[in-house]
């Protein structure tokens, strides 16, 4: 399918893998509500694309994002951006967070999602990567939950995510003081998986979306990911288990269950003919979709 063009985005598909770069590099890829709209415009058309089987997100140039662009002054987190708010939907009873709709948009992804941060990730350039499965970084990156320190408060549905990947104490530590830190503390505290050389970064990011890509089926990941994501909103196994088992029936009368076993038996490589845009089985018959747009 043709891939779309964007102001504020490199697109890319190669070998199964898509390729979103923030571009704005002269303005350390700064976020703004055009890039919030290009991004969740980028990630449906990730999931649309059979040719896409996992996206990594990077950044243009020195940073990977360095936040909200607060080239509007002291506006910019209030009503500094009227109109430009008003054009992706905000009304004057609810201004919703750019950053959230992002969030919203890379949680329900239907691929898995991998964060290459090529350098500073500070503000919603952090918060972003929260909904992405695996970060990786640059040993140069730094990171930076710095909201308190704008007389702001975290954003991109950060204060759901952030405590979950490394735990309260450290989430409230790094967002309390919002000191901007090294990539090796988002490593050792289990925010990022690796630390690269910077001219490893993006190898290893396609190194990591290889595996995934050669011996897995796309709509078992597709699933995966989603049960994964949404059992951690749940309140009791109950709940996973019924969507476990529904979908576990649904794949286990597919062809790509018919393939994954005959290959298993045969000794060679499966070939899934199942394809994540037409036959991802709806498990979740009582979830409601969360509203990015």
């Amino acid at each position: 399918m043709p891939h779309p063009t964007f102001e504020t985005l490199l697109y890319d598909v190669d070998g199964g893998i898509a390729t979103i770069t923030l571009n704005r590099p002269d303005r350390m890829n700064a976020f703004t509500p055009k890039m919030a709209l290009e991004l969740i415009a980028a990630f449906d058309a990730t999931d649309a694309d059979d040719d896409v089987g996992v996206v990594i997100v990077t950044g243009a140039g020195r940073g990977f994002c360095a936040g909200a662009d607060l080239a509007g002054g002291g506006g910019t987190f209030g009503e500094g951006r009227q109109a430009e708010r008003a054009a992706v939907g905000d009304t004057a009873d609810l201004t919703r967070d750019g950053g959230g709709r992002v969030t919203l948009r890379i949680f329900d992804s239907l691929k898995p999602v991998i964060a290459a941060v090529n350098g500073a990730a500070v503000g919603v350039g952090a918060t972003m990567q929260l909904a992405m499965d695996v970060r990786i970084a640059s040993d140069a990156a730094k990171y930076g939950f710095v909201f308190a320190r704008r007389g702001i408060t975290p954003e991109a549905c950060s204060s759901w995510f952030l405590p979950r990947l490394v735990g309260i104490s450290t989430a409230l530590d790094w967002c309390y003081s919002g000191r901007v830190f090294p990539a090796a503390e988002a490593h050792e505290r289990g925010l990022v998986r690796s630390l690269h050389a910077a001219e490893d970064l993006m190898p290893a990011a396609r190194a990591i979306a290889q595996t995934y890509l050669e011996a897995s089926a796309p709509v078992s990941m597709a699933l995966t990911r989603q049960l994964m994501w949404r059992g951690l909103t749940l309140s009791h196994p109950m709940d996973i288990h019924r969507a476990d088992s529904r979908s576990i029936r649904a794949r286990g009368n597919s062809a790509d269950a018919q393939e994954g076993i005959a290959s298993f038996l045969e000794k060679r490589d499966a070939k899934f003919p199942n394809k994540v845009s037409t036959d991802v089985p709806d498990v979740w018959p009582e979830w409601e979709q969360p509203t990015y747009r």
